[in-house]
């Protein structure tokens, strides 16, 4: 009986012994199957991980906007009022106020203090005004209304606000309406121009 256990146990022909085992070869087979999943997993994983800070930037991105920019539509029907203050108060010349009795004076000065509250509030609400006088003239900020012949100032320089502008943030809540210097510098370019052999 030992010796059949033996004989079990020893490989009858000496050629099997050196062939590689059906286990070992199926074993690197699933290792490198499961080396492949680990790797695509992975893959997904840090994906998933990017896709997640992505979605984290862009929504702490829209909660400053909404916060910075969340009052644009009410403070551009608010700029109606200021705009309207301030034409009260332009209104009324000098020599007016002088010989005004003193209910009107109180009127005046109290529309001067309601002005002058709503610009602090729109101010603090991060709604700045824009008064570009003497500035270049910057389409992005100053709608033209007109040119004014002006050769004292270079070209394109305001030398007039109609409406100031306003803006919330970087953006543009209401452009300021301005007439611009036609100056001397455009004048000298045409003329140079003119006189160019052709």
């Amino acid at each position: 009986m030992a010796e059949e256990t033996k004989r079990a146990d020893t490989p009858a022909d000496g050629n099997e012994a050196n062939a590689p085992a059906p286990e070992a070869a199926n074993e690197n087979d699933s290792v490198a199957t499961l080396e492949a999943q680990v790797a695509e997993l992975r893959d997904r994983f840090l994906r998933a991980v990017a896709e997640g800070e992505n979605i984290r930037k862009r929504a702490e991105k829209d909660v400053a906007d909404a916060r910075a920019y969340g009052i644009t539509a009410f403070a551009r029907d608010v700029l109606t009022v200021a705009d309207n203050l301030a034409r009260t108060i332009e209104h009324v010349s000098a020599e007016a106020r002088a010989n005004a009795d003193p209910s009107l004076k109180a009127l005046l000065e109290g529309v001067e203090l309601t002005e002058r509250d709503l610009q602090m509030i729109l101010q603090k609400n991060g709604v700045k005004p824009i008064n570009p006088m003497g500035e270049k003239f910057d389409p992005h900020f100053h709608q033209a209304m007109f040119e004014v012949p002006d050769s004292g100032r270079p070209h394109g320089t305001v030398v007039q606000v109609v409406q100031p502008g306003y803006a919330i943030g970087e953006r543009v809540l209401r452009p300021a309406m301005v007439g611009v210097a036609k100056g001397a510098a455009k004048d000298a370019a045409r003329a140079k121009t003119a006189q160019a052999p052709e």
